[in-house]
């Protein structure tokens, strides 16, 4: 991409599009489309129409979606998939129309079936049933996913994707009901320790396997997969059948407890830890095989207590928007 191009990122404000506009502008690019969401709802058809037209973005990064822990996906499952289905539809069918140079759509690792091989490769898309608990968000990223190898096939455009592991990082969500469990486990620990309480609960049995990418990491890898050569996407990753999408991940993986455990090292809490096994555990386990993204020529960089101490250095600093 010419550092001059017309980068629209979608959903710029939230943890994975403010590291990918961070990762753009460190990289020299300044001509960024980052509209707020009372300026552009992507939901709105309408709306999205009259924005693809007028600005004429040449490359779209699809960061935008609905997002949340397993509380948030069990209570809101309609709007789970129902926001998402709409607004990667609109961006989507928007870029393809408006003759986009290359599109990177955001997906999830949870697109995976709950008991897939393990470590989880592409191929594995589809060869069962989903975990239930986020089921209906994993459905949204596989038709998302399945929209741009169809755009791909019919009209040959270049629309990729990548499916992270679980982010974490600057700009997370910190909300102790709806965040995912690394941001949860850093507040919970940090205001345990200020209320210098004896213990702190996490969710289920901690046995649970999870790999975790910083953010930051994983915009770089967007980064890095915008800039490669038509002729690699083209016969890489938009070659049917070959998947459109690739893992982003570090290949490494931790139990909660593990998690849980750096987590405290990290805040200083000194108190024990319980867990709460009335709680669900989720997919027994979730780590990806990221040789593709390695063939490709990209690997993480940020080991996993070196990203929990960036965000909780974060946290500490912005304790004040987090709580209102």
């Amino acid at each position: 991409m010419n550092t001059n191009a017309k980068i629209f990122v979608a959903g710029s404000k939230g943890l994975v599009g403010s590291a990918l506009t961070r990762s753009l502008k460190s990289a020299g690019y300044r001509n960024l489309l980052t509209p707020e969401k009372e300026r552009l709802d992507l939901t709105d058809h309408i709306g999205v129409k009259a924005f693809f037209e007028s600005e004429k973005p040449e490359y779209v990064v699809l960061a935008a979606a609905k997002v949340g822990g397993i509380h948030a996906n069990n209570t809101y499952p309609a709007d789970f998939i129902y926001q998402n289905l709409v607004i990667q539809n609109n961006v989507i069918h928007q870029a393809h129309l408006n003759g986009v140079k290359r599109l990177l759509f955001l997906g999830s690792s949870c697109i995976y079936p709950k008991h897939a091989p393990q470590p989880m490769r592409e191929e594995h898309l589809l060869t069962g049933p989903l975990e239930p608990t986020n089921e209906p968000y994993a459905i949204a990223k596989i038709a998302g996913l399945k929209m741009c190898e169809a755009y791909n096939r019919q009209y040959g455009t270049k629309f990729i994707a990548v499916m992270p592991t679980n982010l974490y990082g600057p700009g997370d969500n910190f909300d102790l009901t709806n965040s995912h469990v690394l941001p949860a486990l850093i507040r919970k620990f940090h205001e345990s320790r200020e209320q210098r309480l004896p213990e702190v609960v996490v969710w289920g049995t901690g046995t649970p396997r999870r790999e975790f990418l910083y953010v930051d990491d994983m915009a770089d890898a967007c980064l890095h997969l915008m800039n490669l050569p038509d002729s690699t996407i083209t016969e890489e990753l938009t070659a049917y059948p070959k998947p459109c999408f690739v893992n982003l991940g570090t290949g490494v993986d931790v139990t909660i407890r593990e998690l849980a455990e750096t987590v405290r090292e990290v805040v200083g809490f000194e108190g024990r830890l319980a867990f709460d096994t009335n709680k669900p555990d989720g997919t027994p386990r979730k780590l990806q095989e990221v040789s593709r993204m390695k063939a490709l020529g990209w690997e993480a960089k940020v080991t996993l207590k070196d990203g929990i101490a960036k965000s909780y250095q974060w946290f500490l600093e912005n304790q004040g928007n987090i709580r209102k």
